[in-house]
């Protein structure tokens, strides 16, 4: 009955999806505030049309919350579904193959920005919920709490959260923001790295400087902050900033073995990037270098003339954006603040340094023995006709730990996304395939759930 219903609505629910990812809520770009509200009234729509009793725009100080719920019986166990209706910006936009904001179906996926994190993946729970109710099979009651700020770090959610506790009432989160291993081999995360994202200025002379008339006397601020980049990795690859390992987990060599029999071939990893050989931390896995260890990356980088032609300018400042991911038992809050300190001790005094935290978040690990986890195993199971394999993901989903914290209720990360759909990148895309599956397989979670 579910396979047959996706398969006949699968062009409607296709072309609502797409409809949804032609709003372009980019949440970190106040140009695209009405955009990012447009999308949140459409997601309310949705909600409503799909047989929710409840739904509203809850007004944050940013971008508005959707809150819908759908309440069979109070004596029922109640789901509540996390996802967000923010995306990334697009830029570049030059190497997207297509429009951004504008779906395009290539070779069964869908190409656009927000076709997996995290429309595509959302949307497949507002699917599952009309189904089960057109069919009457609702086994549980259900709740849904999709976000417009999660791709700015949710700076809002925590005061909803708490102001809406009793709202949130539930025995178990549901969340699809994540990935499987592929196709053939589903998975299923219980374990997130956590996040703190910095940003650095480095100023030394008040003014752009002719570079002929003053190189090579005064301090190049880009010089400056590329050699305190380079020195916050040893030559083994570890962070260089004192204390960031002091509470890092290790897992013992029985788990490592664990973790590293998921399909992997280093080869095809390679190829699919089109690099010839992979770096990071030694002694260590390219599986756990991106699951079980923290890492300190630049995500951006800026400063002096960068336009056509030549400008022999020596800049007054340089700037890079460079997030950390953490794992446990890592606090934002503490490596923030180690950070911090460093990065100002390694300066030098030709030049001044600013240090700005912007946001973060913590590292979870969720149970593998948990009622809810064991239903969406089973549910893959029932569909994919395979045993999911955990895995622990290398992003993060710091209100994870959030809802552990405040609401005392664990997370299922039931992702149907790929390594490969170029999420945060362009062409970010996202399977239809993994888009009906998904939506099968949430509706098995909810049969399963309720037993």
């Amino acid at each position: 009955m579910v396979k047959e219903y996706i398969a006949s609505n699968q062009e409607r629910f296709l072309n609502e999806l797409f409809d949804l990812l032609r709003i372009p809520s980019v949440s970190a770009d106040s140009k695209h505030k009405d955009d990012v509200r447009k999308a949140a009234n459409y997601v309310k729509a949705k909600l409503e049309e799909a047989g929710a009793d409840t739904v509203q725009l809850v007004e944050t100080k940013g971008h508005p919350i959707v809150f819908g719920e759908k309440i069979v019986n109070p004596s029922l166990p109640t789901v509540l579904v996390y996802g967000h209706y923010d995306v990334q910006p697009a830029d570049p936009l030059n190497l997207w193959h297509s429009p951004a904001f504008e779906p395009v179906v290539k070779d069964g996926k869908i190409y656009a920005r927000g076709a997996c994190d995290d429309k595509g993946q959302f949307y497949m729970h507002i699917k599952a919920f009309e189904i089960m109710m057109k069919q009457d099979a609702l086994t549980c009651n259900v709740k849904f709490m999709i976000e417009g700020e999660e791709e700015v770090g949710s700076d809002n959610l925590p005061i909803f959260v708490r102001d809406y506790k009793d709202k949130l009432k539930a025995d178990i989160i549901l969340i699809s923001d994540t990935s499987l291993i592929s196709l053939d081999h589903p998975s299923i995360t219980v374990g997130l790295r956590g996040l703190s994202y910095m940003e650095v200025e480095v100023t030394g002379p008040n003014r752009d400087l002719h570079s002929g008339v003053y190189g090579g006397a005064v301090a190049n601020p880009i010089n400056v902050l590329a050699d305190m980049i380079a020195s916050l990795h040893d030559e083994k690859g570890r962070v260089s900033i004192p204390g960031f390992y002091d509470k890092v987990v290790n897992l013992t060599p029985k788990e490592r073995e664990a973790l590293n029999k998921a399909p992997f071939v280093l080869e095809n990893y390679k190829k699919d990037l089109d690099i010839a050989e992979t770096q990071g931390e030694d002694g260590y896995t390219t599986i756990e270098r991106t699951g079980i260890r923290p890492t300190l990356d630049v995500n951006g980088i800026w400063g002096g003339y960068t336009g056509e032609g030549a400008k022999t300018v020596l800049p007054s400042k340089a700037s890079a954006k460079i997030s950390m991911r953490l794992v446990p038992n890592q606090d934002s809050a503490e490596i923030t603040e180690l950070f911090t300190k460093h990065f100002q001790s390694i300066a030098p005094k030709s030049v001044k340094v600013k240090v700005t935290a912007h946001h973060g978040g913590q590292p979870a690990v969720t149970s593998t023995t948990s009622k809810a986890y064991k239903s969406a195993e089973k549910a893959f199971e029932q569909v994919w006709g395979k045993t999911p394999i955990p895995t622990r993901d290398g992003g993060s989903i710091p209100i994870v730990s959030l809802f552990k914290k405040e609401l005392g209720l664990e997370t299922v990360l039931m992702g149907f996304g790929l390594d490969s759909d170029a999420i945060h990148s362009p062409n970010e895309h996202y399977g239809i395939k993994n888009f009906t599956l998904g939506i099968e397989t949430i509706v098995a979670f909810y049969q399963h759930f309720a037993k």
